[in-house]
């Protein structure tokens, strides 16, 4: 399983499963997939009791939950995620179980790098630019 791609899948949800809740995830499933936030809430579940735990890991959760899009705190969490299961082989197995759950179900759509663009839902009609100095015209 690859920690790095758990974490950028869990970064977009991380600010709706650390503080708002509910309401705020059920609305970004709205925005995105229902499926892919009940897996995201799934693994955030099981992961989250380890990360308390650890008060590097959870400063690391609460960074990326203020910022998801940040490459470097996404970093930060996958490094003390990587730690994390390296100490517990059964929340590793767990883990990632849940993670090829989401993987089978297709919901995991993950954008790595730069300019790195991951489509997961219907972009019919939009321009999708992954460069610099690029124009759009109709």
């Amino acid at each position: 399983m690859d920690v790095a791609l758990l974490t950028a899948f869990l970064a977009p949800f991380l600010p709706a499963l650390l503080h708002a809740g509910q309401a705020v995830l059920d609305h970004a499933a709205v925005r995105g997939s229902a499926q892919a936030a009940d897996f995201a809430r799934g693994l955030w579940q099981r992961l989250h009791g380890r990360v308390a735990e650890q008060p590097a890991a959870e400063e690391a959760a609460r960074k990326l939950g203020e910022r998801p899009g940040s490459a470097r705190r996404q970093r930060a969490l996958a490094a003390s995620l990587e730690a994390l299961l390296a100490d517990d082989d059964e929340l590793a197995r767990e883990v990632a179980a849940l993670w090829e759950q989401a993987n089978a179900a297709g919901v995991v759509v993950v954008a790595a790098g730069d300019r790195a663009i991951a489509v997961g839902c219907d972009v019919a009609g939009s321009a999708i630019v992954s460069g610099d100095n690029a124009a759009i015209e109709q």
